[in-house]
């Protein structure tokens, strides 16, 4: 039986290894996804990405806070089957709080110093996805739920 402490670690290194993610957000007449760069908090309770507020993922999110954001270890190859893993995150998207930007700002760029003048634009909203759960997905179809609003202030 796999612990929580071995799912999230495994979580962890999956975040760790990617900059993509793809955000699926809420139109009126369905689902919509968007690719972004994103980054997750050190306690993965929080993940962030960048958009222009003109986007039809920011309008999405203004009106639907619901989302879930996928990233995977895929590598387009047969193995991908059997050695591959995916994460679905589900929460609700806000504006990053004017408390936590520095914070959020800092630990962006420095995964993604390459966004940087993208990330200080007027234009540019940093979005803040709290988490609810995580879906963790191995070995094909070994499926793990992490629930984060039981995890403790210090661990999963």
């Amino acid at each position: 039986m796999e612990t929580q402490q071995t799912a999230f670690d495994a979580l962890r290194a999956l975040l760790d290894s990617q900059h993509l993610a793809v955000v699926a957000t809420q139109m009126p007449d369905g689902p919509y996804v968007s690719l972004v760069a994103f980054s997750a908090s050190e306690d993965l309770r929080t993940i962030a990405f960048v958009t222009s507020r003109a986007t039809r993922k920011y309008r999405n999110l203004s009106a639907t806070p619901n989302v879930s954001v996928l990233v995977d270890s895929r590598t387009h190859s047969v193995e991908d089957f059997s050695t591959g893993s995916a994460v679905t995150a589900v929460g609700k998207a806000t504006d990053v709080p004017k408390d936590e930007a520095d914070a959020a700002l800092r630990r962006f760029i420095q995964r993604h110093p390459h966004l940087e003048a993208f990330v200080k634009a007027p234009s540019t909203a940093m979005c803040l996805i709290e988490v609810k759960k995580y879906y963790l997905v191995t070995r094909f179809q070994h499926v793990v739920e992490l629930d984060v609003t039981q995890w403790s202030s210090s661990n999963p």
